[in-house]
């Protein structure tokens, strides 16, 4: 397997736990929020919560930054512009068969 495909793999394991999907999901739509503001959202304590961020972050998905003590997560455009344009080869490929 290519190394490509195997980052493609990886980052498309890392969405498919729905806890995961739906952090991406709030990410896309509040940027820079602390992993502590997932805790209630998802009725989830925060050693759990930051294991589904670090699975994201090693997967490419996200960024963080430091704020004082915190670290704010945010979604990495680029990795979803990959992931996206993968995905519309694949539907192209399929299409002319």
């Amino acid at each position: 397997m290519e190394e490509t495909e195997a980052r493609w793999a990886e980052m498309l394991k890392a969405l498919g736990h729905p806890v995961r999907l739906g952090i991406m999901r709030r990410l896309a739509a509040a940027p820079e929020t602390c992993a502590c503001d997932f805790s209630d959202v998802f009725g989830l304590k925060q050693p759990t919560i930051s294991q589904h961020l670090k699975v994201l972050r090693e997967a490419g998905l996200v960024t963080t930054r430091r704020r004082g003590t915190q670290i704010c997560y945010s979604v990495h455009p680029g990795a979803l512009t990959e992931l996206t344009d993968t995905l519309g080869a694949l539907t192209a490929h399929a299409g002319a068969e």
